[in-house]
């Protein structure tokens, strides 16, 4: 790779973060004063290598990567594997803890609900201080506003504070600065999910045509769809390292082989979980009603989850929320317990079970993943990605049979209308 055509270079970057700090806020003179001399306290009674490792994480360790000028890369991985930590480092929201990261050319960047913008500042405002960030000339901002408005959807709200902004309001504005303010890189982090899907299809229709016009793009998503219709070559990461950097498919591929992989570990040695985890996923469960028989299309299905609390006398109530994804890492449908119906039934002996009932499963043949989220107090408490993977053999649904080996993944009853047979 000749120089000229690298924009993005990653030396052996490394982040490393303490555990249980928190930011602080408002702090007086006085407070200043006393954490200065209790650090120097701190500094005179330790001793060589009494640093606990216990008390640190590696977000990154040692990660390294060139990219050239125009190319579309998909950052994949696991919740806690680093992706959100690298894409801040490129960006300077954060410094490394070792290695450096170079970037040539102006870099745009959508990370987080409200990154770059200042609540009090009206859309308008914001849109010009975003433009300046980037080294804009107001002409130049100027020559794009109307567009950017257009794009966002959010013009009768432009003159407000963003901070009144809805969060999907938001992101609608920051996506549109961050896609038209002409960025030689642009970086998307999974953000784009809180907006609707119709926003959704629009974001990614506009990374098409700035990928089309040459320009680079770093994107991080879980959907693997998406990633693989937009990328040419993806990087998964995980634990915080490189497990692979290759073309898109083969990236995505290693990528789910791993999923799966871990699906079939205990769930207490899961590392790769997000959340409070005051309540964790125990245990999941794909059955026939009764135990008996296995899973297949058009058949009775149960979905079992077993939470467990750490403390025994916790009695919040809790929500269970799971989504079910093919082979592909494409989601089919997520069903919530908090999306309640009539023929929902209260468990008053088991606070900590969740069953879900399907009574005429409508997947077709193949095997299928299972990706949890428990919450209680308003609060997520515990999210495992393929936390089981079941396999649907070949049934029936409503007398019809239904084969594998086709498109698509669901099965839907249907009857025909035809033609008299000759």
């Amino acid at each position: 790779m000749q120089a000229a055509d690298r924009v993005i270079l990653a030396d052996a970057l490394s982040k490393r973060y303490k555990l249980g700090v928190r930011a602080d806020r408002d702090k007086t003179l006085r407070d200043e004063i006393t954490r200065h001399v209790a650090s120097a306290g701190a500094r005179v009674r330790r001793r060589p290598g009494s640093d606990d490792p216990a008390r640190f994480t590696w977000a990154l360790r040692d990660v390294s990567f060139e990219i050239e000028r125009g190319e579309v890369v998909g950052i994949i991985g696991r919740n806690g594997a680093g992706k959100s930590t690298l894409l801040k480092i490129l960006s300077r929201v954060t410094q490394p803890t070792s290695g450096r990261a170079r970037i040539r050319g102006r870099l745009g960047s959508l990370l987080e609900v409200g990154t770059g913008f200042h609540g009090e500042l009206t859309g308008r405002e914001n849109v010009y201080l975003n433009g300046a960030i980037l080294g804009m000339r107001r002409a130049e901002i100027n020559r794009r506003f109307d567009e950017i408005v257009s794009f966002s959807e959010v013009e009768k709200f432009l003159d407000t504070p963003v901070k009144r902004y809805s969060t999907g309001m938001v992101v609608r504005l920051a996506f549109a600065v961050a896609a038209h303010l002409e960025p030689e890189i642009l970086v998307v982090d999974e953000v784009l999910a809180v907006g609707d899907l119709g926003f959704q299809r629009k974001c990614i229709g506009k990374m098409s045509e700035v990928a089309g016009e040459g320009r680079t793009i770093l994107f991080v998503s879980h959907n693997m769809a998406v990633i693989q219709a937009l990328c040419s070559r993806g990087i998964f990461l995980e634990r915080g390292a490189i497990h692979t950097d290759a073309d898109i498919g083969e990236a995505v591929r290693s990528y789910l082989r791993s999923v799966e992989e871990d699906s079939l570990s205990d769930l207490a040695d899961r590392q790769d979980r997000r959340g409070w985890n005051e309540v964790v996923l125990a245990g999941v469960d794909v059955i026939a009603p009764g135990g008996r028989g296995g899973i297949a299309t058009g058949m009775p299905t149960r979905f079992v989850f077993r939470t467990r609390r750490q403390d025994s006398d916790d009695e919040r109530r809790l929500s269970c929320t799971f989504t079910i994804v093919n082979s592909l890492g494409q989601p089919l449908a997520t069903i919530a317990s908090s999306d309640h119906g009539p023929q929902d039934v209260a468990n008053e002996r088991d606070l900590d079970v969740f069953v879900c009932e399907i009574d005429a499963l409508p997947l077709v043949p193949g095997r299928y993943r299972l990706d949890v989220e428990i919450h209680g107090r308003a609060y997520l408490q515990d999210a495992v990605e393929g936390a089981a993977t079941f396999d649907v053999a070949q049934g029936t649904l409503e007398g019809r049979p239904v084969a594998g080996g086709r498109p698509g993944d669901i099965a839907i009853p249907h009857r025909w209308i035809v033609p008299p047979l000759d």
